[in-house]
C-alpha cells in the first residue's frame, strides 16, 4: 500500500513540473512578445521623424526656391540619410517624381507609360495610407503631403517574434514527443517484464498443484467433488499466467463470436460475486458477430470492469452489460454499475497506473484494461459518463464482422 503512494505522489510531482513548466513558456512568451512590440513601436517612432525630416527639408527647399544662394549641402544630407524609409511627396492630390526607397521607381530598366506610372503611384499613395497618415503642409497655396510606410526591417520584426515562437514550439513539440516516446517505449518494457516474470514465476507452482491433486485422487478416502473444484482453481490459475504472458509478448489474435463470448464471462462472474449484484445482459447486434480479439486477455477486460462495478456498488446493486451497433461495422460495449460514480477530479486520472480509490490494491486494473483493448485490438475504452451516487457507464468501441 505505501509503496502504490509513493508511486502516485511521484507522477504527481511530474504533473507538478510539467504546470510550472508550461507556466514558464507561458511567461517567457509572453515576455519574447513583449520585448519585439516595443522595439518594434521603438523603431517605428524613429522612422517617424525621418519622415518628418523629410518632409521638413522639402519644404525647406520648396521655400528656398531654385534661384536661392542658399547651401544645399546640409539639407541634401538628410534627404540621403534615409536609407529604408518608402516615401512620395503628393501635390494638389497629384503623386510627383519625388520618392525614396521605392524600388519599382527606383529601377531604371524598367518601362512606364505615362498612365502605368500614374496608377502604380496612386496605388502606392493609398498602401502608405492605410499604414501611417500622411505628414501634410502648404506653400505658396499649394497643398503638399509626403506618403511613407514602414522600412522592410520594421514589417519583418512584426513578425519575427511569432516566427521565433513558432520555432521554439516545433523544436519543443519534437523534443516531447521524442521524451513522450522513450517513456511510454520504457513502460512497455516495464510490464513486458513484469508479465513475463509473474507468468514465469506462477508456472512452476501451478504444476506442483496439479501434481498434488493426482496424487490426492489417488488416495480412495479423497472426495472426488473436492479434486473437481480443486482442478478448476488451478486452471483458473493457468488462464492467469496465459494472460501476463499474452501481455509480455504478441497476443494471437482470432475471431470470436462476441455475443457469446461476453455472455459466458459474465455467467461465470455471476456465480463468483455478491449475490446481491443483479447482473443484466442484453445484446442488440447479430449472434453470429464476430470480432477478432485474443480470447484470454478480452475477457479480463470484461471481467475486471465487471469486478470494478462491482467495487464501486459495495457489493449490491445492479451490473448492466449491454452490446450496441455502432456506424462502420463497429459495435459497443457497455458496463454500467448503479454505484457511487467517478468525481470529475478522480475522472481525468483513473487510467493512469497506480491510481486506486480502494484500499487495497495497486490501481493497475484499468490501466491494462486500456492497454489491452487499445494496443492489442486497436479499439477505444473510455468513460461514456458518470454521475455520483448514480453510476458509471465504461464503453468498449471494437471493429467487428457480419453485423
Amino acid at each position: 500500500m505505501a509503496r502504490r503512494e509513493v508511486f502516485v505522489n511521484i507522477y504527481e510531482q511530474i504533473t507538478g513540473w510539467r504546470f510550472a513548466a508550461i507556466i514558464i513558456l507561458l511567461l517567457i512568451g509572453t515576455g519574447i512578445l513583449y520585448y519585439f512590440n516595443q522595439l518594434g513601436e521603438t523603431l517605428d517612432e524613429r522612422e517617424k521623424k525621418y519622415a518628418r525630416l523629410y518632409a521638413e527639408s522639402i519644404k525647406f527647399t520648396i521655400e528656398q526656391q531654385l534661384n536661392s544662394t542658399c547651401d544645399y549641402t546640409y539639407v541634401s544630407e538628410i534627404l540621403l540619410a534615409n536609407e529604408t524609409v518608402p516615401m512620395l511627396l503628393v501635390t494638389n492630390g497629384i503623386p510627383t517624381n519625388t520618392s525614396q526607397n521605392i524600388p519599382e521607381l527606383e529601377d531604371k530598366t524598367r518601362k512606364w507609360t505615362d498612365q502605368e506610372l500614374l496608377d502604380f503611384k496612386y496605388n502606392k499613395v493609398a498602401e502608405m495610407e492605410q499604414e501611417h497618415e500622411p505628414i501634410e503642409f502648404i506653400l505658396f497655396k499649394d497643398k503638399y503631403r509626403v506618403y511613407y510606410s514602414n522600412s522592410d526591417v520594421v514589417k519583418q520584426l512584426r513578425y519575427f517574434p511569432y516566427i521565433l515562437l513558432g520555432t521554439f514550439l516545433i523544436f519543443g513539440s519534437l523534443a516531447y514527443i521524442a521524451y513522450s516516446s522513450s517513456r511510454k517505449a520504457e513502460q512497455n518494457r516495464v510490464w513486458v517484464g513484469l508479465a513475463k516474470e509473474t507468468a514465469h514465476q506462477l508456472g512452476t507452482p501451478i504444476s506442483a498443484l496439479m501434481a498434488w491433486v493426482e496424487v490426492l485422487r489417488t488416495n480412495p478416502d479423497f472426495d472426488a467433488s473436492i479434486g473437481d473444484e480443486m482442478e478448476k482453481d488451478v486452471k483458473r490459475l493457468e488462464t492467469i499466467t496465459t494472460r501476463f504472458s499474452n501481455i509480455g509478448s504478441i497476443p494471437q489474435m482470432s475471431q470470436e463470436k462476441i455475443v457469446e463470448m461476453v455472455e459466458q464471462t459474465l455467467k461465470y462472474l455471476e456465480r463468483r460475486i455478491s449475490t446481491k449484484v443483479k447482473v443484466h445482459f442484453a445484446s442488440h447486434i447479430a449472434s453470429d458477430t464476430t470480432v477478432e480479439v485474443n480470447r484470454h486477455l478480452f475477457e479480463w477486460v470484461i471481467e475486471n470492469l465487471c469486478k470494478n462495478a462491482v467495487d464501486a456498488m459495495v457489493g449490491k446493486g445492479e451490473l448492466f452489460v449491454t452490446l450496441l451497433p455502432l456506424s462502420k461495422n463497429r459495435i459497443a460495449i457497455d458496463v454500467t454499475d448503479t454505484g457511487k460514480g467517478i468525481s470529475q477530479a478522480n475522472l481525468r486520472k483513473i487510467f493512469k497506473p497506480g491510481f486506486s480509490t480502494k484500499k487495497r490494491g495497486w490501481g493497475l486494473g484499468l490501466t491494462l484494461a486500456r492497454r489491452i483493448i487499445e494496443n492489442y485490438h486497436d479499439g477505444r475504452l473510455y468513460v461514456k459518463e458518470t454521475q455520483i451516487d448514480k453510476g458509471t457507464t465504461f464503453r468498449m468501441i471494437l471493429d467487428a464482422k457480419s453485423i
